[in-house]
């Protein structure tokens, strides 16, 4: 299983960037996919996550700036970020299955995929 991000770069706070996050080599249908950040210093964060029914998942920090859908590409989720703020910077990373999503953060299996990672950067 493959996992590309693409999407990220320098954003001024209160810009919109959108990530994709390109998947293949799953066996069936796509499965549970979530998005971390991770930023030095700090814990990696679930951000959002969609899964196979096309259900989602949010932090309650970005809940109602971010959006996280498949659009045409059932295997290509995008997370559209916009009211992006400078804490929100940092290395956006994909995994795939995600199992028990709850609030953007979702726990994964041992054999879990993981993307290597779009930046974010928010900066005047």
């Amino acid at each position: 299983v493959q996992l590309v991000e693409s999407g990220g770069g320098l954003v001024q706070p209160g810009g919109s960037l959108r990530l994709s996050c390109a998947a293949s080599g799953f066996s069936s249908s796509r499965p549970c996919m979530t998005w971390f950040r991770h930023a030095p210093g700090k814990e990696r964060e679930g951000v959002a996550a969609i899964d196979s029914d096309g259900s989602t998942s949010y932090a309650d920090s970005v809940k109602g700036r971010f959006t996280v859908s498949e659009a045409n590409a059932k295997n290509t989720p995008y997370l559209q970020m916009n009211g992006l703020k400078p804490e929100e910077t940092g290395l956006y990373s994909c995994m795939a299955p995600c199992i028990q999503c709850s609030a953007g953060y979702c726990y994964w299996p041992e054999y879990a995929s993981w993307g290597q990672g779009t930046q974010v950067t928010v900066s005047s």
